[in-house]
């Protein structure tokens, strides 16, 4: 062999053994491996865990768990093109593409590939043996009973930082780790409504819906339901416009009708502009600026107040509203907190759409629900003082004495004995005959309106309600329940009558004994029997 020969071959044989310490290095590198994380990697793991969300009696609704997520470094990548394409048999969902060309930027040290594992498909990546790729360690969260209070605790995003409900409102206390955060909902009672909000979804084929329940004398809720449900272990899947989005208990406004009659017949008795006694015409209808005032069903003769609350007229109640006068109406409304959001830590808490100004013609639709529209959260604030002796307490969602607001008055608990009095009428001889629990006493309103649309209201669309509070004979709790476009069909309608009060009246049987109400069946009032206050009624119980 000549000295040029045996040159060449040393040359091929240094060249040679060039490449398999390359590629020795490349397979050395185990891409998928529990090797410590980077500098930057290490600091997410002890960051301080996100603190856990409990309810009112401790039990768990937000935790944070361990996860993995993939990450790569492109300069240790051979083939990023093989690399991508075997990914998508763990992860069909990969753009195969842009992976590539971020896997081939050997400017980089660090690309994400894939965030949350689950357990399984962290195993299915390992097994692959791909180079230049790694799994670091992160929390993420977690919402162990799935879709219950999915609104109200709202989620996190891929960082962990709250971008909605409860993990929004409260995302630097949460962060910060700690003590759990211990809401005011129960469990249980949370169940039960989301549970008979569903079944009333299904039976009315409902486009929407919310249920709020409160302790009016704390202002703490102790359930909030929203349907389309959400599970916010999904929420980041969900399209922008997905109907399960939006908490309608506190970010979807509604004209919300006849439940509004209790607060016009409580402001007039609140200002001395009718008495209880008196008698209104509610055959005749009234013309105000060219629009025509009537009731669907016309009460025949003179009728009383507690008629026209019992039977729900339109007529004799702006009849009630025209004694009291736009300018004292308003500033009732005001009051009782209609007129802006509703004081709830969410920040998606709805502004009320308000008439452009009080005149003659919004003050009387306005007294019938009709020209307003608010959220059932900012409804139920405001109703909830009839349960709380005319006084109105700021609710929360958080067992946290600092939070709490002392009680607005808003009208005498004389003039609340009086209208719970016409309500209890309207729940045992008027139009929420269907919300009534024996033992349990319930007081409440039935309310349908038309949904607006441009230039007028689609009367084959309503939003129905039924708002109440119980125990009659000792008001707690305030509730409401509100069904958007219910369906009429074979033995159901489409007004309040026959869908929101029967809903109401499922579930305050099933939570009242949850709530720690015994039934009391002494003194019930006979069908007929001559009106007592409410306070009478108490005393001779």
């Amino acid at each position: 062999m000549t000295e040029r020969a045996r040159d060449r071959t040393r040359l091929v044989g240094l060249g040679l053994s060039a490449l398999f310490v390359v590629l020795a290095g490349k397979g050395g590198y185990l891409a998928v491996s529990s090797t410590p994380a980077r500098a930057h990697s290490v600091a997410k793991i002890d960051a301080p865990v996100r603190a856990d969300i409990v309810d009112r009696n401790g039990e768990l609704l937000a935790t944070s768990v361990t996860a993995y997520s993939l990450v790569a470094n492109p300069k240790l990548i051979w083939d990023a093109g093989d690399v991508a394409r075997s990914l998508t048999s763990v992860f069909p969902d990969i753009q195969v593409a842009d992976l590539t060309e971020n896997l081939s930027n050997e400017a980089r040290e660090f690309v994400y590939v894939k965030r949350g594992l689950t357990p399984r498909q962290r195993k299915a990546v390992f097994d692959l043996g791909l180079e230049g790729l790694r799994f670091e360690e992160e929390s993420r969260r977690a919402y162990p009973r799935g879709t219950l209070a999915g609104h109200l605790l709202g989620y996190t995003n891929v960082d962990g930082k709250g971008i909605g409900g409860i993990e929004y409102a409260l995302d630097s206390q949460l962060s910060r780790g700690g003590e759990p955060v211990r809401l005011t909902i129960d469990n249980s009672v949370q169940s039960a409504v989301e549970s008979e909000l569903s079944a009333a979804a299904a039976e009315h084929d409902i486009q929407g819906g919310a249920v709020i329940l409160m302790d009016a004398h704390s202002g703490e809720v102790r359930a909030m339901a929203s349907w389309p449900p959400v599970d916010a272990n999904r929420a980041l899947e969900l399209k922008r416009d997905d109907a399960a989005q939006l908490n309608r208990a506190t970010g979807a406004v509604y004209e919300l009708g006849s439940v509004f009659k209790p607060f016009t017949v409580a402001a007039a008795l609140e200002a001395g502009a009718i008495k209880p006694t008196d008698l209104f015409d509610v055959k005749t209808p009234m013309e105000i600026r060219g629009y025509m005032i009537h009731d669907l069903h016309p009460i025949g003769g003179p009728a009383s107040v507690t008629r026209i609350i019992s039977e729900s007229s339109n007529l004799g109640t702006v009849h009630i509203n025209a004694k009291l006068g736009p300018r004292r109406q308003k500033a009732f409304l005001e009051a009782l907190g209609l007129m802006d959001r509703a004081p709830i830590e969410l920040a998606g808490s709805a502004k009320p759409i308000l008439p452009e100004r009080f005149d003659d013609l919004s003050a009387a639709t306005v007294s019938y629900g009709h020209g307003i529209a608010v959220t059932p959260m900012s409804f139920l604030d405001a109703f909830s003082a009839f349960a709380n002796g005319g006084e109105r307490a700021s609710p929360t969602l958080v067992m946290d004495e600092t939070r709490k607001v002392a009680p607005v008055r808003v009208m005498s608990a004389l003039t609340t004995d009086m209208v719970n009095v016409m309500m209890r009428e309207a729940v045992v001889n008027g139009t929420g005959k269907r919300a009534d629990v024996a033992g349990y006493g319930v007081a409440g309103k039935t309310g349908t309106a038309e949904k607006p649309v441009d230039g007028g209201y689609d009367d084959t669309r309503n939003v129905t309600s039924f708002a109440a509070i119980f125990p009659y004979d000792r008001p707690q709790y305030a509730l409401i329940v509100t069904l958007d476009e219910p369906k009429a069909g074979a033995e159901r309608g489409d007004t309040a009558a026959l869908n929101a009060a029967p809903t109401a009246g499922r579930i305050i049987e099933r939570v009242a004994p949850l709530l720690g109400l015994a039934p009391h069946f002494e003194g019930v009032r006979p069908a007929g029997a001559e009106l007592r206050s409410a306070s009478d009624e108490r005393s001779s119980l």
